[in-house]
């Protein structure tokens, strides 16, 4: 009898420790580094974003974040990484549309789902992407370009980093939205490809992010006919929106966002999404993305980036399922 009493005060004691000591745990955090995993290589819009939060994050949260960029498979092996890493603050994962909201649909041999993986804390950037040509194709507008493609349908070409990326799924719900009838051309090695040819002439238009065209457009070797956010960018104040082109279905972003394994304890969520409001609202951040086309921004709280996440994949799942988008 006093034998099981012990073992039950044991057991009991054990849990209040085993509480406490995560209590304890929570309180203190951080007080240890940090690593940053990011699903793509360096030199990227992901690493862009990684690196110019960093130090701000870090001196904020009072703990060196160290980003490791674990590349490969359309930033799935950075997603899966990052999903196995312990839920204690102190591994976070930067994804983006790819990786958190599209790969599921496109990889029917993905073995995990991000939002069943990962908590979300805050979208970080809404990177837009700007409707393209090489500056003598004769239209010089969205409504003169639709004229102009639908006097020639099927003859029109639009290029793209591939089947399954973003830039191709914008084109298409435009395509698709504008009734028009034109001819893909997928390349590999990322948009440069795919843009370079566009400058030349080879291909007649694309979508792709602003951090691929802007330099090109601002050298005018690329002219631009409308951006895919609700708003204008500050560095190409002349560039009508998608909803002043007559389009708002077609809003599209390459958004970026950290989240955290799940389970990961919400006093620390709360904690990390608090340092990553006021990096978000730093002056210094907003013009370093600005510079490039971005738009610094942060979701209202985690539960409302989550949500965003849903909707946002749930409006590119039957694009995804018209084209058959499958990886390239």
């Amino acid at each position: 009898m006093k034998t099981r009493r012990l073992t039950r005060l044991l057991g009991a004691l054990s849990v209040i420790l085993s509480l406490s000591g995560a209590a304890a745990q929570t309180t203190n955090y951080p007080n240890q580094p940090i690593r940053m995993i990011v699903p793509f290589a360096p030199g990227g819009a992901s690493d862009f974003v990684a690196r110019i939060i960093q130090p701000k994050l870090s001196a904020l949260l009072g703990q060196q974040i160290y980003i490791e960029n674990k590349a490969g498979a359309a930033g799935n092996i950075g997603l899966d990484v990052a999903a196995r890493a312990p839920a204690d603050g102190y591994h976070l994962f930067l994804g983006n549309v790819g990786t958190v909201g599209i790969n599921p649909y496109i990889f029917k041999d993905l073995n995990l789902k991000p939002l069943e993986s990962f908590t979300p804390i805050s979208i970080l950037a809404d990177t837009p992407s700007l409707l393209v040509a090489n500056p003598n194709f004769p239209p010089n507008n969205v409504k003169e370009l639709i004229d102009y493609v639908r006097a020639r349908p099927g003859k029109v070409n639009y290029a793209s980093p591939g089947s399954g990326s973003m830039d191709r799924l914008e084109m298409e719900l435009f395509r698709q939205l504008a009734k028009l009838d034109m001819n893909h051309v997928p390349y590999k090695g990322g948009a440069a490809p795919a843009v370079n040819d566009v400058i030349a002439g080879h291909v007649e238009l694309m979508f792709a992010t602003i951090s691929s065209t802007l330099p090109h457009v601002k050298a005018g070797k690329l002219k631009a006919f409308t951006v895919s956010t609700p708003q204008r960018v500050e560095a190409l104040a002349d560039v009508p929106t998608i909803i002043e082109s007559g389009f708002p279905q077609a809003l599209a972003s390459s958004w970026q966002g950290l989240l955290v394994p799940a389970g990961t304890p919400q006093p620390v969520v709360d904690k990390i999404y608090d340092a990553v409001v006021q990096v978000m609202r730093d002056a210094e951040v907003k013009k370093r993305f600005a510079d490039v086309g971005v738009i610094a921004t942060y979701s209202k709280s985690p539960e409302d980036f989550r949500t965003y996440i849903v909707n946002d994949a749930k409006k590119w799942e039957p694009v995804i399922a018209a084209v058959n988008a499958r990886p390239d």
